[in-house]
């Protein structure tokens, strides 16, 4: 196994994230891309949950202004032009089966869990599915290593360069 493409994951990290999500986070192995003021942007879950449900989605985007601007994308139907894309450039196919041959070996990185074998996330290898989880895995693996993650990414109303994080401190969140 080679070693996860992160470091380990804190309790202020736990803390922030559960924040960012509005419930309890659970099954974070890892923080594998943070905002440029060093909140959690993009969390990597443990690909066997503790109640022992297999969990394919490696890479999870925490971050609120990214998911918003994610989701605002996806609600613009980009992912059936990424589709075509697709399915009209071999070359980008090519980039995105390699990526999703990436996610697989960062989740193998970290556990191997046969009911999830070869299966990633947001439609890959084939199809463009879930922007979130796309952009996810370009924010932690870096430009160039998703395709299609890059392309959202180049078009979402949000930047991984700009902070817009809440107050995340420990005192925001008791009040005080």
């Amino acid at each position: 196994m080679t070693t996860p493409p992160f470091g380990p994951v804190s309790d202020e990290d736990i803390r922030i994230v559960s924040a960012q999500l509005g419930r309890p986070a659970r099954d974070v192995v890892g923080i594998a891309a943070r905002c440029v003021c060093g909140a959690p942007t993009v969390v990597s879950t443990a690909p066997r949950l503790t109640d022992g449900t297999p969990f394919p989605t490696f890479y999870y985007l925490s971050h609120p202004a990214a998911t918003a601007a994610v989701s605002t994308l996806e609600a613009t139907l980009v992912m059936g032009e990424y589709n075509d894309l697709l399915q009209a450039d071999a070359e980008l196919r090519d980039r995105y089966a390699a990526a999703h041959e990436a996610y697989i070996a960062d989740r193998e990185s970290v556990g191997v869990v046969p009911e999830i074998a070869g299966i990633s996330a947001g439609g890959m290898p084939v199809r463009v599915k879930c922007l979130h989880a796309l952009v996810g895995h370009a924010l932690a693996a870096g430009p160039g290593v998703n395709p299609i993650g890059d392309l959202a990414l180049e078009r979402a109303l949000w930047s991984p360069d700009i902070c817009e994080c809440a107050d995340y401190s420990a005192e925001a969140a008791t009040g005080r």
